[in-house]
């Protein structure tokens, strides 16, 4: 019977820590997107004006452009992060 509560445990703590892990990747990515598409494409054009990219300056690049190809970047890292994450927990998908 203690054999069965210390697994359990074991494997609440593992859940635990892949939840967390989860969880810190999905902040970490949406703190780039904001800062990304918020923050470069809004909040410092201003000072971005000055540099030249494609013909228009660097703020309003990463407003049109910038953004959407980061966040596909992304997109691209959370399921390459993901995968590593689930085989090291032993819960992928192979």
């Amino acid at each position: 019977m203690a054999d069965h509560s210390t697994n359990s445990a074991q494997t609440a703590e593992a859940d635990k820590g892949y939840w967390q892990a989860n969880l810190r990747l999905i902040v970490i990515s949406l703190i780039i997107w904001a800062l990304v598409s918020f923050g470069f494409g809004i909040l410092l054009r201003p000072m971005l004006s000055g540099i030249a990219v494609g013909g228009t300056d660097l703020g309003f690049w990463f407003a049109q452009q910038g953004s959407i190809l980061v966040f596909l970047a992304l997109i691209f890292f959370y399921a390459w992060r993901m995968n590593k994450l689930d085989a090291e927990h032993g819960v992928s998908e192979d």
